[in-house]
């Protein structure tokens, strides 16, 4: 946190409050969010019904104790996100009940599917909705920046592991080792820059975007999340060992849905697909990745021997379980949270 004198920085000084910030106008402009996220919702099922209608004929012709563990593994990375948040919250010395945690991170995701902006539409309901069950304006913020921080190094340390799993496996070329190193600088960068703009606060945008309100105080809160917090060691750790483990899930989610095929794939192969899928979705402008993670997936399963018929399928199956398949409980969640603040 920055020594100098600022609004921001005056506040953060003061006690922290549970409940503070409730009628701000991110708060008032959350309505609206919401109703858009829900009738994108709607149009965005309507133009993507072939998908849904093949992965339901993928589910209906695949072995059912593979789908059953592939559902049981998902579920597992909702509450290792959830967790994270629960963790936070503790260390603020504001218990939550996990029941209320575990839903929001299903919202999130249908959020940061249907408004494409990097996880910030997704982050201002986390806001909001923490806000709402008993945490600080200040503690909300320092969450969702804690979060951003630890899921890049848990990321990173991940894409690291999959080049020297690439490297032994002699599979390495200069296109794969070149997209590794380009993710590795912006893996860096955004928490870096979460931290900076943590310590500005609103002094970091220029002046003539100050005097546009929802603007103004999203800076603010910014500025106000607890320098000491989002820089606490122990938490980051925490935090990106949990990460961590939703990235091993997301994987073996891969390999079980090769087993569902019948493919008896190691788990290798499924968690070097998923990796470099997910390092073109990140630095790709496409939404959601689609298209572009499908490319990258079947290509790496090809790679490590694996046929292009069970490679596509596979594929297809493992996205709908961490795409598709969320987004109902999600909308529902998002419908949820409408009628409450109609």
């Amino acid at each position: 946190m920055s020594t100098r004198s600022s609004p921001a920085h005056a506040h953060s000084e003061q006690p922290i409050e549970r409940g503070q910030g409730e009628g701000t106008v991110l708060s008032n402009w959350r309505y609206w969010l919401l109703a858009a996220l829900l009738v994108g919702g709607v149009i965005y099922a309507a133009f993507h019904w072939g998908d849904l209608k093949q992965f339901a004929h993928l589910v209906a012709n695949a072995k059912p104790m593979w789908l059953l563990a592939a559902l049981a593994v998902q579920l597992l990375t909702y509450i290792a996100l959830a967790m994270e948040w629960l963790l936070v919250l503790r260390a603020c010395d504001c218990p939550t009940p996990f029941f209320k945690l575990l839903p929001l991170t299903l919202t999130k995701h249908f959020a940061d599917q249907m408004v494409p902006t990097a996880g910030m539409s997704g982050n201002v309901i986390v806001v909001d909705r923490l806000i709402r069950i008993g945490a600080s304006r200040r503690v909300a913020v320092a969450a969702v920046i804690l979060t951003i921080i630890s899921y890049y190094v848990s990321y990173a340390i991940a894409v690291s592991c999959a080049l020297v799993l690439l490297w032994l496996r002699g599979e390495t070329t200069w296109l794969i080792v070149g997209l590794i190193a380009l993710f590795l600088v912006v893996a860096a960068g955004i928490p870096a820059l979460s931290l900076w703009l943590q310590k500005k606060g609103r002094r970091a945008i220029p002046g003539w975007l100050r005097k546009v309100g929802p603007v103004r105080e999203l800076f603010d809160m910014i500025g106000e999340a607890p320098g000491k917090l989002v820089r606490s060691g122990r938490l980051i750790v925490y935090l990106s060992l949990l990460n961590g483990i939703v990235f091993v899930l997301d994987g073996l989610t891969m390999q079980l849905s090769l087993w569902a095929l019948g493919i008896k794939a190691p788990f290798v192969p499924a968690f070097l697909a998923f990796i470099l899928a997910s390092i073109v979705v990140t630095l790709g402008p496409i939404p959601m990745g689609l298209g572009s993670f499908e490319a990258v997936s079947i290509g790496t399963l090809r790679l490590t021997g694996i046929s292009f018929e069970a490679a596509l399928s596979a594929t297809l199956l493992f996205r709908g379980f961490t795409l598709w398949l969320p987004l109902l409980p999600g909308m529902l969640t998002t419908r949820r949270d409408l009628k409450r603040k109609r």
